[in-house]
């Protein structure tokens, strides 16, 4: 008679795994946990550099950038007043406004539709500030 060998994992095998994931875990978690507001900080500079390329993509298609008062909500719906945007994206340059990591609007200032500004105040949610509390810039001059 001869038996048929079934394919899978033995248990060691999936101990083994289970302690290295432990391990990782271990490792890995505390950093990120202990520096929640470094990853915030990160995650706003990372939503700057996108809302700034989709600003890039903007000016491309429209010859200026939106004015201050048409604000970041021109990159989601096509926006009226002056400048007028000719060439707007169907769809959009991004698929909403963005707010940063401590639930506040990002601040748009454009003071003659050829520079801009995008910033944060960053965790004190007011201008100025030091450390984490300091405000986030991307902008185009």
């Amino acid at each position: 008679m001869q038996f048929k060998r079934e394919s899978g994992f033995t248990l060691i095998e999936i101990m083994v795994v289970v302690v290295i994931l432990g391990i990782l875990g271990a490792l890995i978690v505390p950093n990120v946990i202990s520096k929640p507001e470094e990853t915030r900080v990160a995650a706003a500079k990372a939503d700057l550099r996108a809302i700034g390329n989709a600003l890039e993509f903007y000016m491309l298609d429209n010859s200026t950038y939106p004015s201050t008062e048409q604000g970041l909500e021109a990159l989601v719906t096509k926006p009226s007043g002056y400048p007028e945007a000719r060439k707007w994206a169907q769809g959009g340059y991004l698929p909403k406004v963005p707010k940063d990591p401590w639930d506040e609007p990002y601040l748009y200032y454009s003071e003659d539709s050829r520079h801009f500004e995008v910033y944060s105040f960053g965790a004190d949610r007011k201008e100025g500030g030091e450390g984490f509390d300091a405000d986030i810039y991307y902008s185009k001059l």
